[in-house]
């Protein structure tokens, strides 16, 4: 039986590289075991120079190819397989920051985190406008929140063909709406640990890039590509046991307090441009302020009402930037969280 793998990885500038290999195989349902590591020429990338450009690439997830879903003429069911780089003395390529986030995920296991993130994005056409926009200063807006109708929702074939290959993927995605823009969409993975969150945002980030392929049209995962309408972020909902249970909303707002004491660095690390997005504005938090409240998607760190009502659940980091990185993310929050002293 012939198995079609479809090899993902990130590269020097956060996106997403991908190449495929046919492999020979008795087995019709592989394991991440029966999954070799192959190699690709930085140079190319961003990951190396000169003549001695191989990266080594090492399987760490898979998921069912919604592109390569049916067996034809003797190829097997396909699988997309998301990879973590190495050079080539077999040592942590620096870009490889899911290392880092296995580390401080094992040392944090008792805590039992939860994370959901919600990836926010903006469709554009191939002249870099907004897509089907049919001019520049495009006047209505606020009409495209959660949105139906020709007339103000653009980009709902795409968005629900996405859901539909996440779906089929298995990957956590739990839900999608259209955005504040117009041609804005979201959509939302989790709730599970940190490791699987991020796999699946950045596999779920790989598959909306192949489906606008097919409409001719590409997504920017920018925070804020055009400055007079709202930006987009990666915001990231996160818990603990002791927040779920009775009583955790203490724990929750001692969390507050300790990312509180660590925001310079969250903001450093929370994604390219993001600053142009945490202007105070557009329901943002000023990045050179912290604060955290219920209700309030004008925090840096918001409680949601029902949370505040229950006495128990998680907090909602609205700071990350839509094109964070989920394993920076994800590390930092737990770091925090968990070691920061009060």
């Amino acid at each position: 039986m012939k198995v079609l793998l479809e090899y993902v990885w990130i590269d020097a500038y956060q996106n997403l590289r991908s190449k495929i290999k046919i492999l020979n195989s008795e087995k019709n349902n592989l394991e991440l075991e029966d999954i070799s590591e192959w190699n690709y020429d930085g140079s190319s990338t961003g990951q190396a120079e000169g003549h001695e450009s191989d990266i080594i690439i090492r399987p760490v997830r898979l998921f069912t190819n919604p592109f390569h879903n049916v067996y034809y003429k003797g190829i097997g069911l396909g699988y997309l397989v998301l990879c973590q780089t190495f050079d080539k003395d077999n040592k942590i390529h620096p870009t490889n920051k899911r290392i880092g986030c296995v580390e401080i995920y094992e040392k944090c296991k008792e805590y039992d985190f939860w994370f959901g993130m919600e990836q926010e994005y903006i469709i554009v056409d191939k002249s870099g406008l907004p897509y089907k926009w049919e001019r520049p200063d495009r006047v209505f807006n606020s009409d495209s929140y959660c949105s139906v109708g020709g007339d103000r929702c653009y980009g709902r074939e795409i968005s629900e063909e996405h859901l539909h290959k996440c779906l089929e993927a298995g990957i956590s995605i739990c839900g999608t709406n259209a955005e504040v823009m117009t041609s804005q969409w979201e959509y939302q993975i989790g709730a599970v640990d940190a490791l699987e969150v991020s796999d699946h945002l950045w596999m779920s980030r790989y598959i909306m890039n192949k489906v606008t392929e097919k409409y001719e049209c590409s997504v920017t995962f920018l925070p804020k590509p055009f400055a007079d309408y709202a930006g987009s972020g990666l915001h990231t909902n996160v818990s603990t046991k002791e927040m779920r249970e009775e009583g955790g909303l203490e724990h929750i707002y001692k969390a507050c307090e300790k990312l509180r004491l660590t925001h310079k660095k969250h903001i450093d690390l929370y994604g390219e441009g993001n600053n142009n997005r945490l202007t105070g504005r557009n329901e943002t938090c000023s990045y050179e302020e912290y604060k955290y409240g219920v209700r309030n998607r004008g925090c840096s760190v918001r409680i949601p009402l029902s949370v505040y009502n229950d006495k128990k659940g998680y907090l909602e980091d609205r700071r990350p930037g839509s094109n964070a990185d989920p394993y920076v993310i994800t590390s930092l929050l737990m770091e925090s969280i968990v070691f920061q002293k009060l």
